[in-house]
């Protein structure tokens, strides 16, 4: 498988500390917006440029950030965003994760699509698998398995935060790790001693996730002692590709 107080005091540092990928989309004749760290073909257009910061207050076509105003809209008005919104503020209160940042590993996991299911078998909304699900606690019973389970917003929600926060506890404020163990696995970024694995899906992740969040992040976000601490609202779907990733089967042929 693939980090308010708590985990994100001073972590966000790191958006500063290391080079950030430049982020391409575009929205097909669907109506589904397409998402990369690389211009996967002439389609892709700059969204946003990896070596420049930017204060959300900012954001219009004519403001100092390459931005493309619909595909903006996807990220900040998708409906699902809304409709999670109050189970994301209460699981980021509750293990002290940012709300920003749940709304960012969302869309770069799920596209906030809580039916989806990924080829290695991770689920819904923060793609849990199964085994760190049952790993909290999470049993099957005689009607529904622990991934049916997983389809369930706020079970899949309240686990991600959860899973954040301890990996939080394993590496305090290292945020790039605390991503990197959240898409590779905590005993991948071990393995290699401490530093984000030599993966290619893993290391796009991390620019991605890290590009999203300070997009979701409030104007007046201050670090706290959070991890990652922030706050958004009709377009249909988000497709992310990460290259170096076997990317999840497109939202329709997604199931339980």
């Amino acid at each position: 498988m693939r980090i308010v107080t708590l985990l994100l005091s001073g972590c966000l540092g790191f958006a500063s500390s290391s080079a950030l990928a430049d982020i391409y989309g575009h929205i097909d004749a669907q109506g589904v917006a397409h998402f990369s760290t690389e211009k996967l073909d002439e389609r892709y257009q700059l969204f946003l440029r990896g070596d420049e910061s930017f204060d959300s207050s900012t954001l219009t076509e004519s403001g100092p950030i390459t931005i493309k105003p619909a595909l903006l809209r996807y990220l900040s008005e998708h409906p699902n965003l809304k409709k999670y919104e109050p189970l994301m503020r209460q699981a980021g209160k509750e293990f002290s994760v940012d709300p920003a940042l749940l709304k960012a590993v969302m869309a770069a996991e799920s596209g906030f699509n809580p039916n989806a299911v990924s080829p290695k078998g991770a689920v819904g909304l923060m793609q849990i698998m199964p085994a760190t699900a049952e790993r909290y606690g999470l049993r099957h019973d005689q009607k529904k398995s622990i991934s049916q389970k997983l389809t369930d917003p706020k079970t899949n929600i309240r686990l991600g935060a959860r899973y954040l926060r301890d990996l939080h506890k394993l590496f305090p404020n290292q945020p790039q790790l605390i991503l990197a163990s959240y898409n590779a696995g905590e005993g991948a970024v071990k393995k290699y001693k401490n530093t984000i694995p030599p993966y290619p899906e893993t290391r796009n992740y991390v620019q991605v996730v890290t590009q999203f969040h300070q997009l979701y992040k409030p104007v007046s976000f201050k670090t706290g002692g959070a991890v990652f601490s922030g706050s958004s609202t009709d377009p249909k779907r988000i497709s992310m590709t990460i290259p170096g990733r076997r990317n999840m089967p497109a939202p329709a042929t997604q199931t339980e």
